[in-house]
């Protein structure tokens, strides 16, 4: 069941990828704004589906919270930053034409140096984790703007691809129209994911809360649990490709 929806996704994906393609185009052609930003509601759906598609940082994200002390809307702001900065790296490189691009028309852009720094943060925020569910330091809620980032630097493949279309084309500011009504589509799914994760998290706390040491010592195992479950993510992902 779940490779049948994994499939279904992928098929989405693609029939994504020719429609923005096709609206690109037109627009190259007709140079009609009206026509375009009919499209797009269409592109923030677009976006909220890619985002369900493997990838996008949503294990890290969950997984991060849930060893987090953040509340409900602090974790938000950690999926909001993420989504933000997913889709502006891939807007970047390809305004910049950086070198850490590799990318083609018909297929979705990479960024291999991005990639890694971002694997490399996160496994090293995965060890903080560990070490501060030992020694119990003082929470700094700054560290998830941080996770947020470094999660975040592995650019969009479709907004990469759409940037490149539309540049390609003549026409970037319909990229730019498709990266920010895909920004809002990933960032409703990565912001329902956290808050997905802190009510799980808040839940099993409250089913604990009478018993106050039971919990302190369950949140410093859950965080340490976190962290190194973060850090085999951010080394799986880092040394097996």
């Amino acid at each position: 069941m779940w490779q049948d929806i994994m499939s279904f996704l992928v098929h989405i994906q693609g029939a994504i990828r020719d429609s923005i393609g096709s609206d690109v185009a037109v627009f190259a052609t007709s140079r009609d704004w009206t026509a375009l930003l009919t499209v797009l509601p269409l592109g923030i759906v677009f976006g909220a589906v890619h985002a369900l598609t493997p990838g996008h940082s949503k294990v890290v994200l969950a997984t991060y919270l849930v060893g987090s002390p953040f509340r409900l809307m602090e974790a938000v702001g950690v999926a909001i930053v993420l989504s933000v900065t997913h889709i502006l790296t891939a807007v970047l490189i390809a305004i910049l034409a950086l070198p850490l691009i590799e990318t083609g028309l018909t297929s979705a852009g990479r960024a291999p140096q991005l990639e890694s720094i971002s694997r490399g943060a996160l496994a090293l925020i995965g060890v903080w984790m560990v070490v501060r569910a030992w020694r119990g330091p003082p929470e700094h809620h700054s560290e998830g703007t941080f996770v947020g980032i470094m999660a975040g630097l592995i650019p969009c493949p479709l907004t990469l691809f759409a940037m490149v279309l539309a540049i390609s084309r003549g026409v970037p500011a319909a990229g730019l129209v498709f990266a920010a009504a895909m920004m809002l589509g990933v960032m409703f799914t990565l912001s329902s994911v956290a808050a997905g994760a802190i009510l799980l998290k808040d839940g099993f706390a409250k089913a604990l809360e009478s018993h106050g040491g039971v919990l302190q010592r369950v949140g410093r195992t859950t965080e340490g649990t976190a962290g190194l479950l973060l850090l085999a993510i951010g080394l799986r992902e880092l040394f097996v490709r």
